[in-house]
């Protein structure tokens, strides 16, 4: 059974299943299988850095070591912020209630790469109204994590219905460094010109 999300938006409260939208569903997918020459199925394996040792499948895993070489487990780190206080941990969003109250442009969706995509089929009539042609933001974890990702709830229409859908993404930083100096693509380079200008000296040679 898929988990449920609450959300908040004009003073009401509403519970949903997100289904995801895979892209199995929607494009299909193939598998690639070997076979030896007696038609048995070929098991993926590793080796160690000479080549002669073989490591069977689940054999290898990566683990953490302190600077004095020992093993250290999980549970035995921390996130702390860049001044080194520690990190406040987000919330699961299908352990809280998601207000929905921050409303996003066109232009902050598409400053996102779309991780996940979900289909809300089963949101109450009420939520789809309210939400109508906004796009709304709020903060997403699958589970406590202190770094959550943006999220986005809007609507679309299917066959003249207006459908409730939420999408996952992870936001890119571009930093804007400005239009000064910038060259046509027309324009020749200046070093270029130069080098190719250059008469040959037979002196050199």
């Amino acid at each position: 059974m898929a988990r449920a999300l609450s959300f908040a938006i004009g003073g009401a409260e509403y519970t949903v299943e997100p289904v995801k939208v895979d892209r199995k569903k929607l494009y299909g997918w193939s598998e690639v299988h070997a076979y030896d020459d007696s038609g048995n199925e070929c098991v993926l394996v590793s080796t160690d850095a000479s080549g002669t040792v073989i490591i069977p499948r689940d054999g290898v895993s990566l683990g953490l070591l302190s600077q004095d070489g020992h093993w250290v487990a999980r549970n035995q780190l921390k996130t702390v912020t860049l001044d080194g206080q520690d990190a406040d941990k987000v919330t699961s969003s299908y352990n809280r209630v998601n207000v929905l109250a921050d409303k996003a442009t066109d232009e902050d969706v598409l400053d996102c790469s779309i991780t996940s995509f979900y289909h809300l089929a089963s949101a109450d009539p009420g939520l789809v109204d309210a939400v109508g042609d906004d796009i709304y933001r709020f903060e997403y974890c699958y589970l406590d994590s202190y770094e959550p990702s943006p999220a986005f709830l809007m609507t679309s229409e299917i066959d003249g219905k207006k459908e409730l859908f939420m999408l996952i993404g992870s936001p890119n930083n571009f930093t804007f460094i400005g239009l000064d100096g910038a060259v046509s693509a027309d324009e020749p380079d200046e070093e270029e010109d130069e080098e190719d200008s250059d008469e040959i000296d037979f002196g050199m040679f």
